[in-house]
Parts: C-alpha cells; sequence; structure tokens
C-alpha cells in the first residue's frame, strides 16, 4: 500500500494500437498519463528532487524555479509541496487553466507571462524573467528543464528502460517521441541506442517549433515545440524528424479516442499523426515494432483540442499558413 501516490511514478501501461492502415507497423504507446499529476513530466520532478535534495545539490531553504507551460509546473509542485520546498513556476497566457489551478493549490507561486516574444510565443520571455530573478535572488535553482542533465538522467533510467524491456520480445526498431524541452527523447534514446543500437528515433516536432530549423510562427497546442533549441539535444541520438500541424494533431487525438478509447492529449496526437506520416510513403514488408510515448491525458483540452469551434480555428489557421 502507498502513503503517498506521487511514490507511484513510472511503470505506464503500454498498449497495442491496431492499425489496418499500416498492418506490419506495430505501434505500441506507453501511457504517460498515468503517472500521478497526469504526464511523463512526473518522472523528471520526482529524479531531479531527490537526487538534488540527497546529493546536496540544493536543500530545504532553496527556492525551485522553472519555466512551464504547464505540465512539468504540475509536476514540480505536487513534488515540491511533499519535500516542502518553496517553488515559483514561471508560465504564460497561453498556459490551460487547468493546468495553472493545479500549479496554484498545490502552493506554488504563479507569474504569468502576458508579453509575446519575437516569435509571437512566450518562452523566451518566460526565460529572460528566471535570468533577471537569478541575479536577484542568491538562494534560487533554476531547475531549467532545457539544459540540466538530470532531466535527461530520469528518462534513461525509467521510461528509457521500460521501453527497452517491454517491446516485444525486447525488440525495439523505431521510437517516435514529441519534442519540446528535449529532455525525454535525450535520456530515452540515449538507453534505447545502447541496448538496440540499429533502433530508430524518430523526433516529432509541430510546425512553427524552431527546435530543428522550420520556421517560427504563433502555435496553439502547449506541450510541443518551443521558440528555442534546447541545450540538452546536443545529447540526443535522432535519426529523423517529422513535421505534423497543429490541425492534423486535433484529428489523431480524436481517432485515438473513437478507435482506441484513449483521451489523450496533444502531443499524444502529434505522435500519432507523425508516425502515419512517417510510414505512409513507406513500404514496410515485414513486421516492426513502432514504440511511442504519449505524454499526457485529454481531459485538460476540452477547451481546445477537443472543442468543435477551436478545432475548427486551428483548420482555418492551417489552410492559411498552408500547413494541411
Amino acid at each position: 500500500m502507498l502513503t503517498n501516490i506521487l511514490n507511484k511514478v513510472g511503470n505506464t501501461p503500454l498498449v497495442y494500437l491496431k492499425n489496418d492502415e499500416m498492418p506490419n507497423v506495430k505501434i505500441f504507446a506507453k501511457l504517460e498519463y498515468y503517472n500521478p499529476t497526469g504526464s511523463v513530466k512526473d518522472r523528471a520532478a520526482c529524479y531531479i528532487i531527490n537526487r538534488a535534495l540527497n546529493e546536496g545539490i540544493f536543500n530545504k531553504d532553496t527556492v525551485l524555479i522553472e519555466s512551464s507551460s504547464g505540465n512539468f509546473g504540475v509536476a514540480l509542485s505536487a513534488y515540491t509541496k511533499m519535500h516542502n520546498l518553496k517553488f515559483i513556476c514561471v508560465i504564460d497566457k497561453n498556459t490551460l487553466p487547468v493546468n495553472e489551478m493545479l500549479i496554484r493549490l498545490q502552493g506554488a507561486e504563479i507569474i504569468k507571462i502576458t508579453e509575446p516574444d519575437e516569435f509571437g510565443g512566450y518562452l523566451l520571455n518566460r526565460i529572460k524573467t528566471i535570468k533577471d530573478l537569478l541575479k536577484k535572488m542568491p538562494n534560487l535553482y533554476w531547475v531549467n528543464q532545457y539544459a540540466n542533465t538530470l532531466n535527461a538522467e530520469a528518462y534513461y533510467g525509467s521510461l528509457g528502460r521500460e521501453i527497452c524491456q517491454e517491446a516485444p520480445g525486447q525488440r525495439v526498431e523505431y521510437v517516435f517521441m514529441g519534442v519540446s524541452s528535449g529532455g525525454t527523447i535525450t535520456g530515452v534514446s540515449r538507453r534505447v541506442k545502447k541496448e538496440n543500437p540499429d533502433a530508430k528515433i524518430i523526433a516529432v516536432d509541430i510546425y512553427g517549433s524552431v527546435i530543428f530549423g522550420d520556421t517560427p510562427r504563433k502555435r496553439y497546442i502547449p506541450g510541443i515545440g518551443s521558440s528555442l533549441q534546447p541545450e540538452i539535444l546536443e545529447h540526443a541520438f535522432i535519426d529523423d524528424v517529422v513535421l505534423v500541424s497543429e490541425y492534423e494533431t486535433i484529428l489523431c487525438c480524436k481517432e485515438l479516442l473513437e478507435k482506441h478509447n484513449l483521451y489523450a492529449g496533444g502531443s499524444s496526437g502529434s505522435v500519432y499523426a507523425g508516425i502515419k506520416k512517417y510510414f505512409r510513403d513507406r513500404k514496410i514488408d515485414e513486421s516492426v515494432n513502432v514504440m511511442c510515448v504519449f505524454a499526457d491525458r485529454g481531459e485538460r483540452y476540452i477547451e481546445t483540442i477537443y472543442n468543435e469551434e477551436w478545432t475548427e480555428m486551428i483548420r482555418k489557421h492551417s489552410l492559411v499558413e498552408n500547413l494541411i
């Protein structure tokens, strides 16, 4: 029996997604929204805080700070509260209201950025705010998911290990993952390549994200894509990149619900769209194991991805941008 649900991190379900369009492409999804606070970010929040406290990187008097589009902020607010640590979360006006509510109710201080940066997003101004505060507050620790090696280590030892162990026959041939701050794909790719050197790691990104060199433009779905190239990705092993539109993401989220009973979040739809797009024009003569990560749950997107009016707005925006 658990004394705290936050101790139940990892070992998330792996499910098979039957797809008649691609019979030789065997898709297996890790449902990361079964982690305690509802996303893959629990793994990093739990690991970083435990390691840092045990190794004296920070102590009980330290104030933690992080920039988050939502999920990592939710996870950090829960785990800092469990350890009686103070936490400042820098979010922005695009953060989903439910995530802001969860962060606030866990006792974190919230700083909300409302001024867009040069790319029309808010990430660069969130980072600038943190850097300014670091100069003023000496007892501040920036978790920094974009560069902190502990972030990648968290996924190397947990999610990466589980993917290798749980793949049918322990045979991993492809891994598809959405990319945002970069820690998850960095850690997972290093573990998978160690145990399956011939496996192909496919990064899925969204049009308008600059991570892999696309032209920056306004994006609406949090949790995938970025306005900067994360430093941590220098240590990742990535074989190929697939870009999808936000409208493709929405359609695939709804397909996952209608065909597979999976109520998944935005980046999950992007990953599923990326798999379909990648294999669409490739002839696969033999069965291959395709592992993928569904990062968070769909309930938090009820006013966006699962809202018909919002979906229509994204469809029209994608048409104007020639993305569909």
